[in-house]
This record gives C-alpha cells, sequence and structure tokens, in this order.
C-alpha cells in the first residue's frame, strides 16, 4: 500500500535533515511531506530538497499532522516528529504489520540517543508501557490506514496530548501493531530540564488530561515539556 510520511515542523534547522535522509533510507518510495509551523530558523532551507512536499500550516503538532494529512496521497498515513530517526526498516516493517486486516494502526518501540543507562531505561519503559496501554506517543512514530484516520477525523486540535487521544481512539477501531523495531529520538527534552522532572512531568500530565483536565490548561502549566 502506498504511504505517505507527515514530518511536522518547528525551528528544527538542526535536527530535520538527518531525520528526512533516514526517511529517504527507510521508506524510499513514500511520499514525504514536511508541514511547516511557522519556522524563524533555516528549518525551511535544511528540508527544502529532501522531500516531496513542503509546506506551511498554523502552529500545532494536531493542526501541522493534519494538514499534511490532507495532502497526503498514500493509503497509509505515518507521523514521523523532526527530531526521531527511522530505521532502515521502517516501511516494510509498517507494511508487514498492514497486511492482517484486522490492524488499524501501530506505532514503533523508541530509543532515545543516547547511550547512557537511564536513558535506555526511559526508552524501554516507554516502549513496555506502550504496549500493555496499545496506545502511543507521537515519538513512537504512529501509522494509520488513511481511511481509518478520516473516519476518526485525525488528531484533535489541542497543544498537548494529541497523541494519546488519537491513539486511544484509534485502538477501539481495531488492533493496534507494537512493533519491536525501534525509532530512535532525541533525549534533548530531558537533558534541558532534567530525566528525573521531565519523566515527572509527563507522567503527571497523562494522569491529568486522562482525569479531564483540559489541554489548553495543561499546556499553560507545561510549556516547557516539548
Amino acid at each position: 500500500m502506498p504511504l505517505s510520511v507527515i514530518v511536522p515542523m518547528l525551528n528544527e534547522g538542526e535536527a530535520i535533515r538527518a531525520a528526512l535522509r533516514a526517511l529517504r533510507i527507510g521508506a524510499p518510495r513514500a511520499e514525504i511531506i514536511v508541514v511547516d509551523g511557522g519556522s524563524v530558523d533555516a528549518s525551511r532551507a535544511a528540508a527544502s530538497g529532501f522531500c516531496d512536499i513542503l509546506m506551511e500550516a498554523p502552529r500545532g503538532r494536531a493542526r501541522q499532522m493534519n494538514a499534511g494529512a490532507a495532502r497526503a496521497r498514500g493509503e497509509v498515513l505515518a507521523f514521523v516528529h523532526a527530531d526521531t530517526i527511522v530505521p532502515p526498516t521502517f516501511a516494510a516493517d509498517i507494511a508487514a504489520a498492514l497486511r492482517n486486516p484486522a490492524i488499524a494502526g501501530g506505532r514503533f518501540d523508541l530509543a532515545l540517543d543516547s547511550f547512557a543507562l537511564p536513558y535506555r531505561l526511559i526508552g524501554w519503559l516507554i516502549s513496555a508501557r506502550s504496549r500493555l496501554s496499545r496506545t502511543g506517543t507521537g515519538d513512537q512514530a504512529i501509522f494509520v490506514r488513511g481511511e481509518v484516520f478520516r473516519r476518526l477525523g485525525g488528531f484533535p486540535p489541542i497543544d498537548i496530548c494529541e497523541d494519546l487521544d488519537f491513539t486511544r481512539r484509534l485502538k477501539r477501531t481495531g488492533a493496534v501493531a507494537c512493533l519491536r523495531s525501534r525509532v530512535t529520538t532525541s533525549a534533548r527534552r530531558w537533558r534541558r530540564t532534567g530525566l528525573v522532572r521531565t519523566v515527572l512531568r509527563m507522567w503527571t500530565i497523562r494522569l491529568f488530561y486522562l482525569a479531564g483536565v483540559s489541554p489548553a490548561r495543561l499546556r499553560r502549566w507545561y510549556a516547557d515539556v516539548r
């Protein structure tokens, strides 16, 4: 099935080219759509030439990903963050999972770009939690059949927890593939605000969101979590 990969981007001039190069290797026949949310650095110049479509959309990952999905021509959609490196088997892994018609979508296991034991443990824990809950985070390269994405109405237009909301709804439509292949994402937010502090914030956000606290309020409380 034809694959379209949507990459939301905002001031990722230092990371985007490596992410797109990995996508060209891991998904050589995929349509790659980069959706910029108003970068003021060299992001657009860095992405140019490494994607099929470079477009703009209102700032916010959910809004950017929805805009990219609206332009996509593939029967399968994958959403990859601009600081994430996909494995060389990326497209093949997705295709293999979706050969099972019961699978609505899925996500990859996660590794952080640090060999230090605490970071390796965090990646393992995120992957394990995701496998148990059958949900995923945006860092895990969520993929979905296009018709399922449209039926679900895409990502909710909120500024935080859009990935949790979407994957919770996704698992109600069919089976979710939790792939053992790993994508590697930047550990910069853990380094920036501290490992323990970041983990506690992320868990608190999830718990408050599931308890009904509005995403707008959570975003104000945790403006630097991403």
